[in-house]
């Protein structure tokens, strides 16, 4: 309820007698950033609070402004020194999450005073989450501008696979159309295709695979392609944050600043989905050999996703030669462990 309260009851600058201002907390900071008290900020700053503080939710004042379209507020942060490329804890820049809101003419904003388009490799990108929002007009203009449409989450998914994940018809076709492949599989061994098959959503299914892929896939029995996965898990923050709109939608009060909240812990969960470690691969191992020429023994190493045992890469290993003579040949042509 404490939470609730500071969105309804803003706490402003707060000053000693001496006319000196007092420095915010985390908590406080973002409460008052996300509500766009610009002349807190500038008090706050004056009184030597660095350009880059971060608050306890989404981070700095250029990313609150970013998050919020709030360009003036980004404007304040630029002009007192402000990381422009700067990230989150969670690897999120100013562009990112404006990106991720649609807000777009902040983005413009960003783009045009440097702010880099493309993350590093294996960090979710803008155009990320421009397609995870739906945001056509954002996703066009990141691409007009550069961005990497081939770009890849942490765990090595593609803005095609997570346009298919949301759901985002259009997206997905555009995406295509703009040469998106369509064959890449991240580091759980999933791919667009997958996604598309485990979500039951055939339409989807048809844009991306080749008639011949089409109808192998929905020839497998559903159940092969995994449990559904909605991006709308739930979490203790995030019951208590849609029982808070609840109560304030009864009481007709305003709900944009619990809507906000609500929208940054959706984002926060799909991250926590996608950034865990993809599942470990059981593995076989193969020798191949003769009893009458034990030198051409063979070893294969084949290794399957628990997720998709349908996937299977092989490995192969040097000849028995290259590590001398065995003593004793196998007893039988072919073993499997």
């Amino acid at each position: 309820m404490i939470i609730g309260m500071a969105l309804v009851c803003p706490v402003h600058a707060q000053w000693w007698p001496s006319g000196e201002v007092k420095l915010p907390d985390p908590v406080t900071f973002a409460n008052q950033m996300e509500l766009g008290e610009v002349k807190t900020a500038a008090a706050w700053l004056d009184a030597g609070l660095p350009p880059d503080f971060m608050g306890s939710r989404i981070g700095s004042g250029l990313m609150i402004g970013a998050w919020e379209g709030n360009i003036e507020l980004m404007r304040l942060f630029i002009s007192r020194g402000a990381d422009i490329n700067l990230r989150n804890a969670s690897g999120e820049s100013a562009l990112a999450l404006a990106a991720w809101r649609g807000q777009k003419a902040a983005a413009q904003w960003l783009i045009e005073r440097g702010a880099r388009i493309n993350a590093p490799d294996k960090h979710w990108s803008p155009l990320h989450y421009a397609v995870f929002g739906g945001h056509e007009s954002m996703v066009d203009y990141l691409l007009e501008q550069g961005a990497d449409i081939e770009a890849r989450t942490t765990n090595g998914s593609s803005v095609l696979m997570m346009a298919v994940y949301e759901g985002h018809q259009p997206l997905v076709r555009k995406l295509i159309e703009k040469g998106a492949r369509r064959d890449v599989s991240n580091d759980w061994g999933d791919g667009a295709l997958e996604w598309a098959m485990r979500n039951n959503n055939l339409g989807l299914a048809r844009m991306i695979a080749s008639p011949e892929e089409f109808n192998i896939a929905v020839s497998k029995p559903r159940e092969s392609w995994g449990t559904p996965q909605g991006s709308l898990t739930m979490s203790k923050e995030l019951a208590a944050l849609l029982d808070m709109r609840k109560t304030l939608a009864e009481r007709n009060m305003s709900t944009e600043a619990i809507d906000r909240r609500i929208a940054a812990e959706r984002v926060r969960l799909v991250r926590e989905r996608f950034d865990r470690p993809g599942p470990q691969r059981a593995a076989t191992l193969e020798v191949t050999a003769s009893r009458n020429a034990p030198e051409q023994q063979s070893v294969r190493v084949i290794r399957k996703s628990v997720a998709d045992t349908s996937q299977e890469k092989q490995f192969k290993a040097p000849p028995a030669t290259y590590f001398g003579t065995p003593k004793m040949p196998p007893k039988a042509p072919l073993r499997n462990y």
